[in-house]
């Protein structure tokens, strides 16, 4: 689906909607199994750094992320083969949402810094490879909604006459719609950061942004019955994954208020010193465990965050323009690995299990 279509706007909208919610009654159920789920984050940003780079589209940028996450959960991969994994995802997602001229091609892959530092070259071969790998995982289905596919339908509804700012009538009706815009596209982003929010539908976590972004905003009343009914959602089944993204909200406030207080000369090394023998000192990577206690348990060794580091390296201000707040660090020159051919890849890849269970009957009221 190319945003340019607008959808949302047409005549059909409502039927496209409900054939979405059917869809994603039949997504594979995500289990959160994954050995190496403490990389889930870098990985996610990786893409979406990618994603921006290559403009493309968030629902290719959302089914990216997802397909990984489906990856990961039903596979043992090894770290280093992430890359080449994210990396199939995104042109995967992106040939299935982008126009073709927007496909990231294999030379504009292979010249990116990250892939320079650790000595990786993708050769077509092995590309192709790995996407028939991918697509047998999936069933050859990549027909699977994310919260950015109903973003829009939603949002054109976010904002209505009638709704009151702060308890007054709105001013700005046009103002206001831009910035439930913003916020909206912000929690957007802050759902692919965090795999707890993969225990929702996606149609329930695109409803949740728009809710929360109306409490940010002082709208009210904060769940309409107009939301209620377009969206087939109360608020009672919207409040779990509301209060998550509030709390990844007010986390990115306050670390950005630490930001601007915490004189530059002052802040922590991102990178311990090789010479030093100190265990208690960790590179300022994009993986904050302690933000994350559901995932803690998973928390990469320092080895592991080392060898990762390139990614941050890739684009800071991506991520500083698309969430207040995220974490960043200077980049790392980390020691350079060398990457598995791809038989040592298939070799390195172990099933948990074939099936990908799908999801039941949602308790939701179908309006």
């Amino acid at each position: 689906m190319e945003r340019e279509l607008q959808w949302w706007k047409g005549q059909l909208a409502a039927d496209i909607h409900q054939s979405l919610r059917i869809k994603e009654l039949k997504l594979p159920v995500y289990r959160a199994h994954s050995p190496q789920i403490g990389m889930r984050r870098y990985f996610a940003d990786l893409l979406a750094i990618l994603s921006n780079r290559y403009q493309l589209c968030p629902t290719a940028r959302h089914l990216a992320v997802y397909l990984l996450d489906l990856f990961m959960d039903h596979y043992d991969v090894a770290v280093k083969q992430l890359y080449v994994i994210a990396l199939s995802c995104l042109l995967l997602a992106s040939k299935f949402e982008e126009k073709e001229d927007r496909v990231p091609k294999l030379e504009q892959l292979n010249s990116l810094g990250f892939m320079c530092s650790l000595n990786l070259v993708l050769n077509k071969r092995d590309l192709i490879k790995m996407e028939l790998l991918l697509l047998e995982t999936f069933g050859w289905n990549l027909c699977m909604p994310t919260p950015a596919h109903f973003i829009d339908y939603y949002l054109h509804a976010a904002v209505q006459e009638g709704d009151l700012y702060n308890g007054w009538p709105m001013s700005s009706f046009s103002k206001t719609k831009a910035f439930m815009d913003k916020y909206t596209h912000y929690f957007l982003e802050v759902s692919l950061q965090d795999h707890a929010f993969l225990s929702f539908r996606p149609s329930q976590v695109a409803a949740a942004c728009i809710a929360a972004s109306r409490i940010c905003l002082q709208i009210s009343p904060s769940w309409t019955t107009a939301l209620h009914l377009l969206t087939g959602y109360t608020w009672d089944h919207l409040t779990q994954c509301i209060e998550l993204m509030l709390l990844a909200h007010d986390n990115d406030v306050k670390e950005a208020n630490k930001s601007k207080s915490t004189p530059p000369h002052s802040r922590p090394a991102s990178r311990p010193s090789s010479s030093s023998s100190s265990t208690t000192s960790t590179p300022q990577l994009l993986f904050q465990p302690d933000a994350f206690p559901h995932i803690s348990q998973h928390s990469p060794s320092l080895s592991q965050l080392q060898a990762l580091a390139p990614v941050v390296s890739v684009s800071q201000d991506f991520l500083q323009n698309h969430r207040m707040g995220l974490l960043t660090a200077a980049p790392v020159a980390p020691p350079v690995p060398t990457f598995p051919s791809y038989s040592a890849l298939s070799s390195g890849l172990q099933p948990g299990s074939r099936g990908l269970p799908l999801q039941g009957p949602s308790p939701c009221r179908w309006p």
